[in-house]
């Protein structure tokens, strides 16, 4: 699955740069769409981010491509990789600025893991 964003000017820190708050909130948000769309009956919450490395600064008016895929999957949880691209001008010279694995478990209505429902 693939999503993009537009870096604006409230997504960044005192000294112009996007806050990394944001862009793990961006991650977070596309990965649990990734997520509920290959398993709609499910009820995810993130359990891990790995690796939180950023490997380049992002300025406003960056365009950012989410590349997500799922990775592993496990009896009550799913693991996805998320690649991060960043372009400010135009998308065939995209640059991979962050990478991760986040994971979410199935939980029921008590909140308790539960087997992952397609």
């Amino acid at each position: 699955m693939e999503n993009y964003k537009l870096v604006l000017r409230g997504d960044l820190n005192q000294n112009g740069y996007l806050y990394g708050g944001n862009l793990l909130k961006w991650i977070d948000e596309y990965a649990w769409i990734a997520a509920t769309l290959d398993y709609p009956e499910s009820k995810f919450v993130t359990v891990a981010l790995d690796d939180v490395t950023f490997k380049k600064s992002i300025r406003e008016g960056s365009i950012l491509k989410f590349s997500i895929n799922k990775f592993k999957t496990g009896n009550t949880s799913v693991q996805y990789f998320v690649e991060v691209f960043c372009n400010t001008h135009c998308p065939e010279d995209m640059e991979l600025v962050f990478s991760t694995h986040i994971t979410f478990v199935n939980l029921d209505e008590k909140g308790n893991k539960t087997a992952l429902l397609k």
